[in-house]
C-alpha cells in the first residue's frame, strides 16, 4: 500500500454525506403587515425621498456637511465598530477551523526511537538494544463525515459568521444615528443657552429698574424679589446649559473615537443652531415584511436561528456510528543511512469505527439542548421583528405629530413674546404691578425653552425612522 493516500483521497470523494439538519421554514411573521393607520400617521411634508431608507446612503440623508465629517470619523476610529469587525474575523476563522476538520490532517514526521529490553523478558543472553530511524507522513484520526456532524458543525459555524457580519452593520447603523443624534443635543443646547443668556441680561437690566424704582419709592422690594427670581433661574439655567454643551462633546468625541480637528471644532462653532441643519428626507415606510430583508439586526437573528437549526443535525449525528482512519507511508531503518534504501519502506492503515451503545443518555441530552436553542432562537427572531415593527411605528406616529407640536409651540412662544411685550409696556408705564411682567417672561422662558427641545425631539425622531428602516449601513445611496 505505497499509495495509501490516494487512496485516502479516492475514498473521501466517493463518500457523500447525508446530512440530519432538519428542513428550514422561516417562522410567520409575528405582527400584522401593515403599521398602525390614523390621525398619527397623516402624511407630512418635507424634502422627497426617492429611495427606501436601507438604500439611501447615509450622505444622503445627512446632508450636513459637519454631520458628514463626525459620521465619517466614528466609523474611522470608533472602537465599538472596530470590535464588531473584530468579531467578523474571529468567526471567519472559527467557520474555517470547523471546516477543514472535514479533510485529513497531513504531517509530515522524522523520528528516532531507542530502547533496551532485558534479556530475561525477551529470551535472549543479553539486553536487546533496538534502534529505529522513521521518516514519513501521516494522517492521524480523520474521521469520514459519513453522517454529516462535521458539515453541520461547519454550517453553524458559518451562519455565525454571517451574524457577525450583519451585527457589525447594525452597530454602524446604530453610531451613525447616535452621532448626529448627539450633535443636535449639542446644537440644542447650544440654543437653550444662547436663550437663558438672554433672558438672564434682559432680567438684569429689570432688576437694575426695579431696584432705582425701589429707593425711589415709586417701586417696592416685593418687585425687586421677584425681578430676581426670574434673573436667578435664568442664571441657573445657563450653568445647566454650559454643562450640557460640555458633557455634550465629551460624548461626541467618545463616539468619534478621536479628537476633532480644529477645523472641524471651528466648523461646529461657526453653525448657529438646529435651524441651520437642512431638513431629512421624508421616508417612505414600506411594509413591516421588508423589514426582514431591511434590517441587519433581524437578519443576524435569523442567522443565529439558522445555526442552531444547524447544530440540531450534528447532535442528530452523533446517534449513528463513526469511522475514523489513521495511515502513514514513509521508511523505517535501523542506521540513518538505510532510510533510503532498498525494502525500507513502511505503512500502517488503521480504521476504526465506534458505534454509540450507551451514554448514559448524553445524546439524548445533548439533542434536547440543540432544539431547546433552536426555540429560544426562533423568540429572539420574533422579538426582533416585533421591536422592529414598534420602532417604525412610533417613529411614524411621531413624524406627523412632532410637526404639528412644534408648529403649535412656535405660536405659543409668539403669544408669549406679545404678552411679555404688553406687560412690559404696562409696567413701565404705571399700569400693572411687576408680577405681569415676571409672570410673563416666565413663561416666554419656559416655551423658548420648550420650543428648542420639541425641534430637538422632532430631527431625532427623523433619525430614529431612518435607523428603525435599516438605513445607514451604506455611505452611499443606491438603486434597487
Amino acid at each position: 500500500m505505497r499509495h495509501v493516500f490516494l487512496a485516502f483521497a479516492m475514498l473521501s470523494a466517493s463518500l457523500t454525506a447525508c446530512s440530519f439538519i432538519p428542513n428550514y421554514h422561516r417562522p410567520a411573521l409575528p405582527v400584522t403587515n401593515a403599521y398602525p393607520s390614523g390621525p398619527a400617521s397623516a402624511a407630512v411634508a418635507g424634502a422627497p425621498a426617492q429611495l427606501a431608507a436601507a438604500d439611501l446612503g447615509w450622505r444622503q440623508f445627512f446632508s450636513d456637511p459637519v454631520t458628514g465629517q463626525l459620521i465619517a470619523l466614528s466609523l474611522a476610529n470608533n472602537r465599538d465598530l472596530r470590535v464588531a469587525a473584530l468579531n467578523i474575523e474571529v468567526a471567519s476563522a472559527q467557520y474555517g477551523v470547523d471546516r477543514a476538520s472535514l479533510f485529513p490532517a497531513i504531517d509530515g514526521t522524522a523520528g528516532l526511537e531507542r530502547s533496551a529490553t532485558p534479556g530475561d523478558i525477551t529470551g535472549l543472553t543479553g539486553t536487546s538494544n533496538i534502534r529505529e530511524y522513521s521518516l514519513g507522513i501521516g494522517a492521524v484520526s480523520w474521521e469520514l463525515d459519513l453522517f454529516g456532524k462535521i458539515r453541520s458543525t461547519a454550517r453553524a459555524s458559518f451562519e455565525d459568521f454571517l451574524s457577525d457580519a450583519e451585527t457589525r452593520e447594525s452597530t454602524q447603523i446604530a453610531l451613525i444615528a447616535s452621532v448626529d443624534s448627539e450633535y443636535l443635543t449639542w446644537l440644542a443646547d447650544r440654543d437653550s443657552l444662547a436663550i437663558a443668556q438672554e433672558t438672564a441680561a434682559a432680567q438684569q437690566s429689570s432688576v437694575q429698574l426695579t431696584e432705582l424704582e425701589a429707593s425711589t419709592g415709586t417701586g417696592t422690594a416685593l418687585d425687586v424679589a421677584q425681578a430676581q427670581t426670574t434673573l436667578f433661574s435664568a442664571q441657573a439655567s445657563e450653568a445647566q446649559y454650559t454643562r450640557q454643551i460640555a458633557q455634550d462633546m465629551d460624548e461626541i468625541v467618545l463616539l468619534a473615537g478621536a479628537p476633532l480637528p480644529g477645523q472641524l471644532l471651528a466648523q461646529m462653532a461657526a453653525v448657529p443652531g438646529l435651524e441651520a441643519i437642512p431638513p431629512f428626507p421624508v421616508l417612505p415606510a414600506g411594509l413591516p415584511s421588508d423589514l426582514l430583508e431591511r434590517r441587519p439586526d433581524i437578519r443576524a437573528a435569523e442567522d443565529t436561528l439558522l445555526a442552531d437549526n444547524a447544530s440540531i443535525g450534528a447532535a442528530r449525528a452523533d446517534f449513528f456510528p463513526s469511522i475514523t482512519l489513521t495511515a502513514n507511508d514513509g521508511t523505517a531503518s535501523d542506521h540513518l543511512g538505510g532510510l533510503f534504501g532498498a525494502m525500507s519502506g513502511s505503512w500502517l492503515f488503521e480504521p476504526e469505527i465506534s458505534v454509540p451503545i450507551f451514554a448514559g443518555g448524553e445524546n439524548l441530552a445533548n439533542l434536547d439542548i440543540a432544539n431547546t436553542n433552536k426555540k429560544i432562537a426562533i423568540a429572539k427572531y420574533e422579538k426582533s421583528i416585533q421591536s422592529a415593527f414598534h420602532d417604525v411605528a412610533d417613529a411614524l406616529a411621531g413624524r406627523s405629530t412632532y410637526q404639528a407640536q412644534v408648529s403649535a409651540e412656535t405660536d405659543l412662544v409668539g403669544a408669549d413674546q406679545d404678552y411679555y411685550d404688553l406687560a412690559d409696556m404696562r409696567f413701565k408705564a404705571g399700569v400693572d404691578s411687576y408680577l405681569n411682567v415676571l409672570v410673563a417672561r416666565n413663561s416666554l422662558f419656559s416655551a423658548q425653552l420648550s420650543l428648542v427641545s420639541l425641534k430637538l425631539e422632532s430631527m431625532q425622531n427623523d433619525v430614529t425612522l431612518y435607523k428603525a428602516l435599516g438605513g445607514g449601513w451604506q455611505e452611499n445611496s443606491q438603486a434597487n
